[in-house]
């Protein structure tokens, strides 16, 4: 087995393995050390904060009436909207992205149109296997929601992946730092 930089760490991760049948983690409530985090500026922050938990699926962590409110999803999604008396008119050329399950999509579409009929572009599926849904938010922010479709090693985009050096993981091979460690010594 040749040699690795890359170290398979998707059991840290919430997101569930690709597939139609995939099903969403449970929000998480628990306190931790953000790694990262989105700030969002917003002149009505009750408004902001009922298009985020009502269509993007979003819940209220925590508040500081009047200041802030820390919303998060699954765990390490988390969005702070802050009070602020100036917003950009225009949504800006960056975007965040935020994991979701395919399952999810439909409803994400749907709830937002529910809320801000033009606010939603997408679905669309993407050359590097994702279905992602684009939404502009009340602030103004670019917020993709993006879905992993399953994986199929014979596919175009498996074939597009590899043309550039990405390839589909060896599924028969332990994933545990040890492991990964001891088989870096080996082929050392």
């Amino acid at each position: 087995m040749p040699m690795s930089n890359y170290y398979n760490a998707f059991e840290m991760s919430p997101v569930p393995t690709p597939g139609p049948d995939a099903v969403p983690p449970e929000p998480f409530r628990g306190i931790y050390g953000m790694p990262a985090f989105v700030t969002i500026p917003t002149a009505d922050l009750a408004a902001s904060v009922d298009f985020w938990t009502r269509g993007l699926g979003f819940f209220d962590l925590f508040s500081i009436p009047g200041t802030l409110v820390h919303l998060r999803r699954w765990a390490f999604q988390d969005v702070l909207l802050i009070s602020a008396e100036n917003v950009p008119e225009e949504p800006p050329a960056m975007s965040v992205s935020f994991a979701c399950v395919l399952s999810e999509v439909d409803s994400i579409v749907e709830s937002c149109r529910a809320l801000r009929p033009d606010s939603v572009e997408g679905p669309r599926d993407t050359p590097w296997t994702t279905r992602d849904v684009t939404v502009i938010t009340p602030e103004n922010a670019r917020v993709v929601f993006t879905a992993a479709k399953p994986f199929d090693p014979n596919s175009q985009e498996a074939r597009n992946l590899e043309a550039i050096g990405i390839t589909a993981p060896d599924l028969g091979h332990t994933t545990s730092k040890t492991s990964n460690n001891r088989d870096n010594k080996e082929h050392a």
